[in-house]
Protein backbone atom coordinates (compact mmCIF):
# COMPACT_ATOMS: atom_id res chain seq x y z
CA UNK A 1 0.00 0.00 0.00
CA UNK A 2 1.09 3.81 -0.60
CA UNK A 3 2.19 5.27 2.80
CA UNK A 4 -0.07 7.77 3.98
CA UNK A 5 1.30 11.34 3.45
CA UNK A 6 3.40 12.90 6.35
CA UNK A 7 1.11 15.99 8.32
CA UNK A 8 1.46 16.91 11.41
CA UNK A 9 1.52 20.45 13.89
CA UNK A 10 5.08 20.90 13.07
CA UNK A 11 8.65 19.68 12.48
CA UNK A 12 11.90 19.35 14.37
CA UNK A 13 15.31 19.16 13.26
CA UNK A 14 14.54 20.28 9.77
CA UNK A 15 16.09 23.79 9.62
CA UNK A 16 12.23 25.25 9.53
CA UNK A 17 11.05 23.06 6.41
CA UNK A 18 8.28 20.41 6.07
CA UNK A 19 9.27 17.34 4.16
CA UNK A 20 6.92 15.54 1.75
CA UNK A 21 6.75 12.16 1.14
CA UNK A 22 7.59 13.25 -2.65
CA UNK A 23 10.74 15.33 -1.21
CA UNK A 24 11.91 12.27 0.59
CA UNK A 25 11.15 9.60 -2.31
CA UNK A 26 14.37 7.80 -3.95
CA UNK A 27 15.02 7.20 0.35
CA UNK A 28 14.19 4.57 2.52
CA UNK A 29 12.34 5.58 5.46
CA UNK A 30 12.28 4.66 8.86
CA UNK A 31 8.74 6.02 10.85
CA UNK A 32 9.04 5.74 14.43
CA UNK A 33 6.17 6.39 16.25
CA UNK A 34 7.13 7.38 19.42
CA UNK A 35 6.03 9.30 23.11
CA UNK A 36 9.03 10.71 25.21
CA UNK A 37 7.54 9.58 28.43
CA UNK A 38 8.00 6.15 27.22
CA UNK A 39 11.00 4.09 28.20
CA UNK A 40 10.72 1.44 25.40
CA UNK A 41 10.79 4.08 23.19
CA UNK A 42 13.71 5.64 24.24
CA UNK A 43 15.82 1.86 23.68
CA UNK A 44 14.35 2.52 20.05
CA UNK A 45 16.27 5.70 19.87
CA UNK A 46 19.17 3.96 20.44
CA UNK A 47 18.73 0.62 18.35
CA UNK A 48 18.33 3.48 15.52
CA UNK A 49 21.31 5.17 15.96
CA UNK A 50 23.80 2.22 14.17
CA UNK A 51 21.27 1.55 11.48
CA UNK A 52 21.45 5.60 10.51
CA UNK A 53 25.33 5.76 10.84
CA UNK A 54 25.36 2.26 8.92
CA UNK A 55 23.69 3.01 5.95
CA UNK A 56 23.89 7.28 5.48
CA UNK A 57 22.72 8.23 2.78
CA UNK A 58 20.73 5.41 1.43
CA UNK A 59 18.32 5.98 4.44
CA UNK A 60 16.02 8.47 6.80
CA UNK A 61 14.64 7.93 10.30
CA UNK A 62 11.68 9.98 10.79
CA UNK A 63 10.21 10.18 14.40
CA UNK A 64 7.04 10.48 14.40
CA UNK A 65 5.95 11.67 18.10
CA UNK A 66 2.81 10.87 19.25
CA UNK A 67 1.61 11.92 22.40
CA UNK A 68 0.28 9.95 25.32
CA UNK A 69 0.15 12.48 28.30
CA UNK A 70 -0.98 16.03 28.13
CA UNK A 71 2.51 17.50 29.11
CA UNK A 72 3.53 16.09 25.81
CA UNK A 73 1.26 17.43 23.29
CA UNK A 74 3.65 20.82 24.27
CA UNK A 75 5.64 21.54 21.15
CA UNK A 76 8.11 23.62 23.65
CA UNK A 77 8.32 20.13 25.64
CA UNK A 78 8.84 17.97 22.82
CA UNK A 79 11.87 20.26 21.37
CA UNK A 80 12.93 19.87 25.15
CA UNK A 81 13.16 15.93 24.70
CA UNK A 82 14.35 16.45 21.20
CA UNK A 83 17.53 17.95 22.60
CA UNK A 84 17.24 15.69 25.88
CA UNK A 85 17.53 12.59 24.22
CA UNK A 86 20.26 13.59 21.51
CA UNK A 87 17.58 12.87 18.24
CA UNK A 88 19.65 13.23 15.15
CA UNK A 89 16.69 12.61 13.16
CA UNK A 90 13.85 14.96 11.72
CA UNK A 91 10.45 14.78 14.12
CA UNK A 92 7.10 15.71 13.17
CA UNK A 93 4.72 16.81 15.70
CA UNK A 94 2.06 14.54 15.88
CA UNK A 95 0.27 16.03 18.50
CA UNK A 96 -3.16 15.13 17.15
CA UNK A 97 -2.84 11.46 16.90
CA UNK A 98 -3.57 11.49 13.24
CA UNK A 99 -0.88 10.29 11.69
CA UNK A 100 -0.85 7.31 14.43
CA UNK A 101 -4.41 6.30 12.92
CA UNK A 102 -3.28 6.95 9.55
CA UNK A 103 -0.37 4.00 10.04
CA UNK A 104 -2.81 2.03 12.56
CA UNK A 105 -0.30 2.16 15.06
CA UNK A 106 -1.05 0.40 18.65
CA UNK A 107 1.58 0.45 20.65
CA UNK A 108 4.29 2.68 21.71
CA UNK A 109 7.31 2.42 20.02
CA UNK A 110 5.81 1.17 15.96
CA UNK A 111 8.06 1.39 13.32
CA UNK A 112 6.86 1.52 9.91
CA UNK A 113 9.21 0.92 7.03
CA UNK A 114 8.37 2.62 3.92
CA UNK A 115 10.57 1.99 0.41
CA UNK A 116 12.38 4.40 -2.27
CA UNK A 117 8.70 4.63 -4.16
CA UNK A 118 6.57 5.38 -1.63
CA UNK A 119 5.27 1.97 -0.45
CA UNK A 120 4.70 0.95 3.16
CA UNK A 121 6.54 -2.13 3.29
CA UNK A 122 6.81 -3.49 6.97
CA UNK A 123 5.23 -2.58 10.27
CA UNK A 124 6.72 -3.52 13.74
CA UNK A 125 5.92 -3.04 17.34
CA UNK A 126 8.45 -2.64 20.19
CA UNK A 127 12.19 -2.83 20.49
CA UNK A 128 14.78 -5.11 19.40
CA UNK A 129 14.44 -5.27 15.87
CA UNK A 130 17.53 -3.35 14.71
CA UNK A 131 19.05 -6.58 13.23
CA UNK A 132 15.85 -7.31 11.52
CA UNK A 133 15.71 -3.81 10.08
CA UNK A 134 19.01 -4.16 8.91
CA UNK A 135 18.76 -7.16 6.83
CA UNK A 136 15.50 -5.69 5.44
CA UNK A 137 17.46 -2.47 4.46
CA UNK A 138 20.42 -4.90 2.84
CA UNK A 139 17.37 -6.34 0.90
CA UNK A 140 15.88 -2.62 0.11
CA UNK A 141 19.15 -1.60 -0.74
CA UNK A 142 19.86 -3.86 -3.16
CA UNK A 143 16.47 -4.05 -5.20
CA UNK A 144 16.25 -0.23 -5.58
CA UNK A 145 19.68 -0.10 -7.06
CA UNK A 146 19.31 -2.26 -9.17
CA UNK A 147 16.09 -0.83 -10.18
CA UNK A 148 17.94 2.85 -9.99
CA UNK A 149 15.38 3.79 -7.53
CA UNK A 150 17.11 4.44 -4.70
CA UNK A 151 18.82 8.08 -4.73
CA UNK A 152 21.76 8.70 -1.96
CA UNK A 153 22.57 12.20 -0.86
CA UNK A 154 21.69 14.70 1.83
CA UNK A 155 18.63 14.56 3.97
CA UNK A 156 16.30 16.47 5.27
CA UNK A 157 18.13 17.00 9.17
CA UNK A 158 19.57 19.97 10.06
CA UNK A 159 21.52 20.05 13.75
CA UNK A 160 20.40 22.86 15.82
CA UNK A 161 22.53 25.16 17.38
CA UNK A 162 24.53 23.91 20.53
CA UNK A 163 23.49 25.06 23.76
CA UNK A 164 25.64 26.03 26.36
CA UNK A 165 24.99 26.18 30.49
CA UNK A 166 26.98 24.51 33.39
CA UNK A 167 24.27 21.78 33.36
CA UNK A 168 22.22 20.19 30.45
CA UNK A 169 18.85 18.07 31.61
CA UNK A 170 20.48 16.70 34.62
CA UNK A 171 18.73 13.76 36.03
CA UNK A 172 19.19 13.02 40.07
CA UNK A 173 21.46 14.57 43.24
CA UNK A 174 22.74 13.25 46.42
CA UNK A 175 24.76 14.92 49.40
CA UNK A 176 27.99 14.15 49.74
CA UNK A 177 29.48 13.48 53.33
CA UNK A 178 31.36 17.10 53.12
CA UNK A 179 28.02 19.00 51.92
CA UNK A 180 28.73 19.01 48.21
CA UNK A 181 26.26 17.35 45.60
CA UNK A 182 26.57 15.03 43.30
CA UNK A 183 24.40 15.75 39.97
CA UNK A 184 23.79 13.42 36.93
CA UNK A 185 24.00 15.90 33.73
CA UNK A 186 22.28 13.11 31.47
CA UNK A 187 22.48 15.01 28.57
CA UNK A 188 26.32 15.84 29.00
CA UNK A 189 26.88 12.17 29.68
CA UNK A 190 28.76 13.05 32.84
CA UNK A 191 28.25 13.16 36.78
CA UNK A 192 29.13 16.41 38.06
CA UNK A 193 30.17 17.48 41.71
CA UNK A 194 28.62 20.83 42.86
CA UNK A 195 30.08 23.00 45.30
CA UNK A 196 26.80 23.33 48.57
CA UNK A 197 25.50 26.10 46.79
CA UNK A 198 24.69 23.91 43.73
CA UNK A 199 25.74 26.22 41.32
CA UNK A 200 29.69 26.51 41.62
CA UNK A 201 31.61 23.45 39.73
CA UNK A 202 33.89 21.54 41.64
CA UNK A 203 34.37 18.72 38.80
CA UNK A 204 33.15 16.37 36.01
CA UNK A 205 33.64 12.94 35.55
CA UNK A 206 32.98 11.85 31.91
CA UNK A 207 31.30 14.62 29.19
CA UNK A 208 31.25 12.51 25.80
CA UNK A 209 28.75 9.50 24.85
CA UNK A 210 30.01 6.32 26.55
CA UNK A 211 33.23 7.74 27.84
CA UNK A 212 32.09 6.74 29.70
CA UNK A 213 28.48 7.26 31.05
CA UNK A 214 25.53 7.38 28.80
CA UNK A 215 22.80 9.47 30.29
CA UNK A 216 23.34 8.20 33.88
CA UNK A 217 20.98 8.77 35.99
CA UNK A 218 20.48 7.28 39.32
CA UNK A 219 23.22 7.87 42.03
CA UNK A 220 23.44 6.44 45.52
CA UNK A 221 26.15 6.53 48.28
CA UNK A 222 27.15 3.51 49.87
CA UNK A 223 27.06 3.10 53.82
CA UNK A 224 30.67 3.66 54.69
CA UNK A 225 31.55 -0.10 55.89
CA UNK A 226 30.08 -1.40 52.87
CA UNK A 227 32.26 1.65 50.87
CA UNK A 228 35.56 0.14 52.72
CA UNK A 229 35.14 -3.20 51.11
CA UNK A 230 33.33 -2.54 47.79
CA UNK A 231 36.50 0.19 46.98
CA UNK A 232 34.49 3.11 44.97
CA UNK A 233 31.98 5.36 47.08
CA UNK A 234 29.29 5.83 44.81
CA UNK A 235 26.99 3.53 42.64
CA UNK A 236 25.89 5.25 39.02
CA UNK A 237 23.07 4.36 37.02
CA UNK A 238 24.38 4.70 33.56
CA UNK A 239 20.75 3.99 31.91
CA UNK A 240 21.44 4.12 28.46
CA UNK A 241 24.36 1.24 28.92
CA UNK A 242 22.19 -0.64 30.77
CA UNK A 243 25.05 -0.22 33.31
CA UNK A 244 26.14 0.48 36.97
CA UNK A 245 29.22 2.38 37.37
CA UNK A 246 31.32 2.95 40.76
CA UNK A 247 33.05 6.09 41.12
CA UNK A 248 36.01 6.67 43.72
CA UNK A 249 35.39 10.27 45.41
CA UNK A 250 39.00 10.44 46.69
CA UNK A 251 40.85 9.10 43.40
CA UNK A 252 38.44 10.05 40.29
CA UNK A 253 38.68 6.28 39.46
CA UNK A 254 35.09 4.91 38.01
CA UNK A 255 34.78 1.15 37.56
CA UNK A 256 32.34 -0.85 36.15
CA UNK A 257 30.47 -2.92 38.93
CA UNK A 258 27.17 -4.41 36.94
CA UNK A 259 25.88 -5.02 33.51
CA UNK A 260 26.99 -6.78 30.32
CA UNK A 261 25.86 -3.88 28.33
CA UNK A 262 23.34 -5.93 26.85
CA UNK A 263 19.62 -4.58 27.29
CA UNK A 264 17.46 -7.12 29.19
CA UNK A 265 15.20 -10.06 26.49
CA UNK A 266 15.20 -12.72 29.05
CA UNK A 267 13.09 -14.73 31.37
CA UNK A 268 12.04 -13.51 34.58
CA UNK A 269 13.77 -15.45 37.55
CA UNK A 270 14.80 -15.60 41.44
CA UNK A 271 18.14 -16.31 41.13
CA UNK A 272 21.21 -14.61 41.76
CA UNK A 273 23.27 -13.66 38.71
CA UNK A 274 27.11 -12.38 38.07
CA UNK A 275 26.92 -8.92 38.55
CA UNK A 276 29.21 -8.07 35.42
CA UNK A 277 27.69 -10.92 33.10
CA UNK A 278 23.89 -9.66 33.65
CA UNK A 279 21.74 -8.09 31.26
CA UNK A 280 19.97 -4.70 32.57
CA UNK A 281 17.59 -2.52 31.02
CA UNK A 282 17.80 1.34 31.82
CA UNK A 283 18.83 1.70 35.32
CA UNK A 284 17.07 4.95 36.17
CA UNK A 285 17.45 5.22 40.09
CA UNK A 286 18.90 3.90 42.92
CA UNK A 287 18.82 3.61 46.60
CA UNK A 288 20.47 1.55 49.39
CA UNK A 289 17.22 -0.76 51.54
CA UNK A 290 17.44 -4.27 52.94
CA UNK A 291 21.21 -4.39 52.68
CA UNK A 292 21.35 -3.88 49.28
CA UNK A 293 21.32 -1.54 46.10
CA UNK A 294 17.62 -1.29 44.93
CA UNK A 295 17.69 -0.62 41.26
CA UNK A 296 14.80 1.12 39.60
CA UNK A 297 14.62 -0.96 36.41
CA UNK A 298 12.83 1.61 34.47
CA UNK A 299 13.20 -0.24 31.17
CA UNK A 300 11.30 -3.75 31.98
CA UNK A 301 9.00 -2.73 34.83
CA UNK A 302 10.94 -3.97 37.64
CA UNK A 303 13.20 -3.24 41.17
CA UNK A 304 16.03 -4.99 40.77
CA UNK A 305 18.48 -5.22 44.25
CA UNK A 306 22.61 -5.14 43.15
CA UNK A 307 24.70 -6.57 46.46
CA UNK A 308 28.40 -4.60 46.26
CA UNK A 309 30.24 -7.35 48.22
CA UNK A 310 28.76 -10.78 46.35
CA UNK A 311 28.68 -8.60 43.22
CA UNK A 312 25.19 -10.24 41.98
CA UNK A 313 22.18 -8.96 40.47
CA UNK A 314 18.76 -10.23 41.14
CA UNK A 315 14.72 -9.46 40.62
CA UNK A 316 13.50 -7.93 43.81
CA UNK A 317 10.10 -6.47 42.36
CA UNK A 318 8.20 -6.99 39.88
CA UNK A 319 6.78 -9.80 36.83
CA UNK A 320 7.98 -7.07 33.57
CA UNK A 321 3.86 -7.11 33.23
CA UNK A 322 3.43 -3.20 32.82
CA UNK A 323 0.53 -2.02 34.75
CA UNK A 324 -0.63 -1.31 39.18
CA UNK A 325 -0.98 -4.67 40.91
CA UNK A 326 0.03 -4.70 44.96
CA UNK A 327 1.15 -7.58 46.91
CA UNK A 328 3.73 -9.55 48.68
CA UNK A 329 6.71 -9.22 46.95
CA UNK A 330 8.44 -10.38 43.74
CA UNK A 331 4.90 -11.11 41.82
CA UNK A 332 3.59 -7.03 41.10
CA UNK A 333 3.45 -5.05 38.63
CA UNK A 334 5.07 -1.84 38.13
CA UNK A 335 5.16 0.67 35.10
CA UNK A 336 8.63 2.65 34.75
CA UNK A 337 9.59 2.85 38.33
CA UNK A 338 12.02 5.86 38.08
CA UNK A 339 12.64 7.48 41.18
CA UNK A 340 13.45 6.08 44.94
CA UNK A 341 13.78 7.16 48.55
CA UNK A 342 14.21 5.59 51.77
CA UNK A 343 11.86 6.52 55.01
CA UNK A 344 14.17 8.20 57.32
CA UNK A 345 14.01 4.95 60.18
CA UNK A 346 14.85 2.76 56.77
CA UNK A 347 11.86 0.88 56.86
CA UNK A 348 10.00 1.47 53.54
CA UNK A 349 10.84 2.46 50.85
CA UNK A 350 9.41 4.90 48.35
CA UNK A 351 9.07 4.65 45.11
CA UNK A 352 8.02 7.22 41.69
CA UNK A 353 6.03 4.60 39.36
CA UNK A 354 6.11 7.21 36.19
CA UNK A 355 4.02 5.37 33.96
CA UNK A 356 1.18 4.84 35.55
CA UNK A 357 1.48 8.90 37.30
CA UNK A 358 1.85 6.52 40.67
CA UNK A 359 3.08 7.07 44.65
CA UNK A 360 4.06 3.11 45.59
CA UNK A 361 6.27 2.17 48.46
CA UNK A 362 7.64 -1.52 49.82
CA UNK A 363 7.52 -2.33 53.46
CA UNK A 364 7.32 -5.85 54.77
CA UNK A 365 7.99 -7.31 51.80
CA UNK A 366 4.81 -5.74 50.15
CA UNK A 367 4.26 -3.30 47.75
CA UNK A 368 1.53 -0.70 48.10
CA UNK A 369 -0.11 2.08 46.36
CA UNK A 370 -0.32 5.42 48.23
CA UNK A 371 -1.24 7.94 45.30
CA UNK A 372 -2.41 6.64 41.76
CA UNK A 373 -5.11 4.74 39.59
CA UNK A 374 -3.07 3.41 36.51
CA UNK A 375 -1.73 3.40 33.47
CA UNK A 376 -3.97 6.26 31.50
CA UNK A 377 -4.97 8.52 34.66
CA UNK A 378 -3.12 11.47 35.51
CA UNK A 379 -3.50 15.39 36.12
CA UNK A 380 -2.99 17.83 38.87
CA UNK A 381 -5.42 17.11 41.44
CA UNK A 382 -4.83 17.68 45.36
CA UNK A 383 -7.01 16.19 48.31
CA UNK A 384 -7.71 12.91 49.40
CA UNK A 385 -5.18 10.24 48.03
CA UNK A 386 -7.83 8.08 46.58
CA UNK A 387 -8.92 11.08 44.15
CA UNK A 388 -5.40 12.98 43.99
CA UNK A 389 -3.45 12.85 40.66
CA UNK A 390 0.13 13.04 39.59
CA UNK A 391 1.33 13.22 36.01
CA UNK A 392 4.26 11.05 35.10
CA UNK A 393 6.47 11.90 38.91
CA UNK A 394 10.00 10.80 38.49
CA UNK A 395 11.80 11.37 41.18
CA UNK A 396 10.57 11.30 45.43
CA UNK A 397 12.56 12.12 49.04
CA UNK A 398 10.72 10.94 51.97
CA UNK A 399 10.97 13.57 55.13
CA UNK A 400 11.90 13.38 58.69
CA UNK A 401 8.37 13.59 59.33
CA UNK A 402 7.28 10.61 57.37
CA UNK A 403 5.41 12.16 54.85
CA UNK A 404 7.07 12.51 51.06
CA UNK A 405 7.75 14.99 48.65
CA UNK A 406 7.36 13.86 45.07
CA UNK A 407 8.65 15.81 41.60
CA UNK A 408 5.85 15.75 39.68
CA UNK A 409 7.58 15.84 36.23
CA UNK A 410 4.89 17.15 33.83
CA UNK A 411 2.77 19.09 35.95
CA UNK A 412 5.97 20.73 36.32
CA UNK A 413 5.40 20.28 40.40
CA UNK A 414 6.55 19.17 43.84
CA UNK A 415 3.59 17.79 45.59
CA UNK A 416 4.02 16.48 49.36
CA UNK A 417 1.87 13.45 50.20
CA UNK A 418 1.31 12.84 54.25
CA UNK A 419 0.41 9.21 55.25
CA UNK A 420 -0.74 10.45 58.46
CA UNK A 421 -3.53 12.55 57.19
CA UNK A 422 -3.71 10.31 53.41
CA UNK A 423 -3.92 13.10 51.39
CA UNK A 424 -1.32 14.81 49.00
CA UNK A 425 -1.20 18.88 48.61
CA UNK A 426 1.17 21.28 46.01
CA UNK A 427 4.59 22.74 47.55
CA UNK A 428 5.42 24.37 44.96
CA UNK A 429 4.36 24.49 40.66
CA UNK A 430 5.89 26.34 37.65
CA UNK A 431 8.62 23.99 37.80
CA UNK A 432 10.27 22.88 33.97
CA UNK A 433 10.10 19.36 34.56
CA UNK A 434 11.34 18.84 37.89
CA UNK A 435 12.87 15.20 37.79
CA UNK A 436 14.26 14.53 41.43
CA UNK A 437 14.02 16.18 44.96
CA UNK A 438 17.05 16.00 47.37
CA UNK A 439 16.59 16.76 51.05
CA UNK A 440 19.94 17.76 52.55
CA UNK A 441 21.21 17.34 56.07
CA UNK A 442 20.62 20.80 57.14
CA UNK A 443 17.12 20.42 56.09
CA UNK A 444 16.86 22.56 52.46
CA UNK A 445 15.07 21.01 49.90
CA UNK A 446 16.69 21.29 46.32
CA UNK A 447 14.65 20.45 42.96
CA UNK A 448 16.98 18.51 40.00
CA UNK A 449 14.77 21.27 37.77
CA UNK A 450 15.52 19.09 34.27
CA UNK A 451 14.32 21.02 31.35
CA UNK A 452 15.59 24.37 33.05
CA UNK A 453 19.17 23.22 33.45
CA UNK A 454 19.57 23.95 37.02
CA UNK A 455 18.96 23.10 40.66
CA UNK A 456 16.33 25.23 42.56
CA UNK A 457 16.24 25.62 46.08
CA UNK A 458 12.52 25.73 47.19
CA UNK A 459 11.21 27.75 49.95
CA UNK A 460 10.27 26.64 53.17
CA UNK A 461 6.54 26.33 54.49
CA UNK A 462 5.13 27.38 50.76
CA UNK A 463 2.44 25.06 50.44
CA UNK A 464 -0.63 25.87 47.53
CA UNK A 465 -3.99 23.88 46.91
CA UNK A 466 -4.96 22.81 43.36
CA UNK A 467 -8.13 21.41 43.03
CA UNK A 468 -8.61 20.48 38.66
CA UNK A 469 -7.23 18.69 36.09
CA UNK A 470 -8.18 15.43 35.61
CA UNK A 471 -6.75 13.99 32.40
CA UNK A 472 -7.50 10.20 30.66
CA UNK A 473 -4.96 9.37 27.84
CA UNK A 474 -7.51 9.77 24.87
CA UNK A 475 -6.16 6.81 22.51
CA UNK A 476 -8.36 5.69 19.60
CA UNK A 477 -9.90 2.56 20.88
CA UNK A 478 -10.89 -0.65 19.66
CA UNK A 479 -13.92 -1.18 19.08
CA UNK A 480 -14.67 -4.96 19.79
CA UNK A 481 -17.79 -7.55 19.69
CA UNK A 482 -19.05 -8.37 23.44
CA UNK A 483 -18.88 -12.08 24.00
CA UNK A 484 -16.33 -14.28 22.22
CA UNK A 485 -13.41 -12.23 20.72
CA UNK A 486 -10.14 -13.81 19.17
CA UNK A 487 -7.37 -12.13 20.27
CA UNK A 488 -4.57 -12.72 17.10
CA UNK A 489 -0.80 -12.06 17.91
CA UNK A 490 0.94 -11.70 14.61
CA UNK A 491 4.78 -12.74 14.48
CA UNK A 492 6.82 -12.94 11.71
CA UNK A 493 10.45 -13.67 12.39
CA UNK A 494 12.89 -11.04 11.07
CA UNK A 495 14.90 -11.78 7.79
CA UNK A 496 17.63 -14.98 8.93
CA UNK A 497 15.65 -15.76 11.48
CA UNK A 498 13.55 -18.55 12.62
CA UNK A 499 11.17 -20.08 15.73
CA UNK A 500 13.70 -20.73 18.11
CA UNK A 501 11.79 -24.40 20.11
CA UNK A 502 14.96 -26.05 21.69
CA UNK A 503 13.80 -24.91 25.39
CA UNK A 504 10.37 -25.63 24.70
CA UNK A 505 7.97 -23.36 23.07
CA UNK A 506 9.04 -20.11 21.90
CA UNK A 507 5.96 -18.33 22.07
CA UNK A 508 4.20 -16.87 25.49
CA UNK A 509 0.95 -14.89 25.67
CA UNK A 510 0.07 -13.07 28.99
CA UNK A 511 -3.75 -11.30 28.54
CA UNK A 512 -5.52 -9.15 31.44
CA UNK A 513 -7.82 -6.53 31.75
CA UNK A 514 -8.45 -3.06 33.74
CA UNK A 515 -10.96 -2.99 35.35
CA UNK A 516 -10.43 -6.92 35.76
CA UNK A 517 -14.37 -7.47 35.44
CA UNK A 518 -13.90 -6.72 31.32
CA UNK A 519 -12.80 -10.09 30.51
CA UNK A 520 -14.99 -13.10 31.58
CA UNK A 521 -12.57 -15.36 30.19
CA UNK A 522 -9.40 -15.41 28.60
CA UNK A 523 -6.90 -14.11 31.00
CA UNK A 524 -3.27 -15.76 32.20
CA UNK A 525 -0.47 -16.89 30.44
CA UNK A 526 -0.43 -19.74 27.19
CA UNK A 527 2.16 -20.37 25.08
CA UNK A 528 0.34 -19.98 21.94
CA UNK A 529 -0.20 -16.46 20.52
CA UNK A 530 -3.88 -16.54 19.45
CA UNK A 531 -6.79 -16.46 22.36
CA UNK A 532 -10.44 -16.91 22.36
CA UNK A 533 -11.29 -14.09 25.08
CA UNK A 534 -15.02 -13.22 25.85
CA UNK A 535 -15.41 -9.88 26.94
CA UNK A 536 -18.15 -8.54 29.85
CA UNK A 537 -21.16 -7.01 27.93
CA UNK A 538 -21.96 -5.06 30.60
CA UNK A 539 -18.61 -3.42 31.24
CA UNK A 540 -18.84 -0.57 28.59
CA UNK A 541 -15.47 0.04 28.37
CA UNK A 542 -11.44 -0.84 29.74
CA UNK A 543 -8.08 -1.67 28.99
CA UNK A 544 -6.81 -5.12 27.78
CA UNK A 545 -3.00 -5.47 29.12
CA UNK A 546 -1.43 -7.98 26.63
CA UNK A 547 2.13 -9.05 26.68
CA UNK A 548 3.47 -11.01 23.66
CA UNK A 549 6.94 -12.94 23.30
CA UNK A 550 8.58 -14.69 20.92
CA UNK A 551 12.35 -16.47 20.54
CA UNK A 552 13.97 -16.69 17.52
CA UNK A 553 16.99 -18.04 16.30
CA UNK A 554 19.25 -16.62 13.25
CA UNK A 555 19.40 -19.91 10.42
CA UNK A 556 22.60 -18.70 8.26
CA UNK A 557 24.85 -18.83 10.80
CA UNK A 558 27.52 -21.38 11.99
CA UNK A 559 27.03 -20.32 15.61
CA UNK A 560 23.46 -18.69 15.42
CA UNK A 561 22.27 -16.08 17.77
CA UNK A 562 18.95 -16.55 19.71
CA UNK A 563 16.66 -13.34 20.06
CA UNK A 564 13.78 -12.60 22.55
CA UNK A 565 11.32 -10.24 21.15
CA UNK A 566 8.61 -8.87 23.84
CA UNK A 567 6.14 -6.05 23.69
CA UNK A 568 3.42 -5.08 26.02
CA UNK A 569 0.36 -3.60 24.71
CA UNK A 570 -2.07 -1.28 26.68
CA UNK A 571 -5.13 -1.70 24.14
CA UNK A 572 -7.96 0.64 25.19
CA UNK A 573 -11.30 -1.45 24.53
CA UNK A 574 -15.39 -0.38 23.65
CA UNK A 575 -17.39 -3.09 23.80
CA UNK A 576 -19.65 -2.62 20.88
CA UNK A 577 -22.48 -4.74 19.36
CA UNK A 578 -21.73 -3.79 16.18
CA UNK A 579 -17.82 -4.02 16.08
CA UNK A 580 -15.69 -7.36 14.93
CA UNK A 581 -15.07 -10.06 16.96
CA UNK A 582 -11.01 -10.26 16.06
CA UNK A 583 -8.49 -7.89 17.56
CA UNK A 584 -5.37 -8.33 15.31
CA UNK A 585 -1.46 -6.69 17.19
CA UNK A 586 1.89 -7.18 15.51
CA UNK A 587 4.49 -8.03 16.99
CA UNK A 588 7.39 -8.30 14.75
CA UNK A 589 7.93 -7.04 11.06
CA UNK A 590 4.87 -8.01 8.70
CA UNK A 591 4.63 -7.18 4.99
CA UNK A 592 1.93 -4.46 4.17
Amino acid sequence: MRAPELKGRGWLNTGGKAPTLADLRGKILILDFWTFCCINCLHVLDELRPLEEKYGDALVVIGVHSPKFEHERDPKALAAAVERYGVHHPVIDDGDMHLWQQYAAKAWPTLAVVDPTGYLVASMAGEGHAEGLSRLIDELVAKHEADGTLHRGDGPYVAPPAPDSLLRFPGKAIELPGGNLLVSDSARHSVVELAADGETLVRRFGGERNEPFSEPQGLVLLPPEIRETAGYDVVVADTVNHQLRGLDLATGEITLVAGSGRPWRSTVDDHAHDALAADLSSPWDLAWFDGKVIIAMAGIHQLWWFDPIQRTVGVYAGTTVEALRDGPLPDVWMAQPSGLSVAQDGGRLWIADSETSALRYVEDGVLRTAVGQGLFDFGHVDGPAGTALFQHPLGVAALADGSVLVADTYNGAVRRFDPAADEVSTVDSGLAEPSDVLVTGAGDVLVVESAAHRLTRLAPGVVKTVAGERHKTERPPSHLAPGEVTLDVIFTPAPGQKLDSQFGSPLRLTVSASPAELLLDGAGSTTELSRKLVLNPDVPKGVLQVVAQAATCDVDAEFGACHLTRQDWGVPVVVDPTAPDRLPLILRGLDA
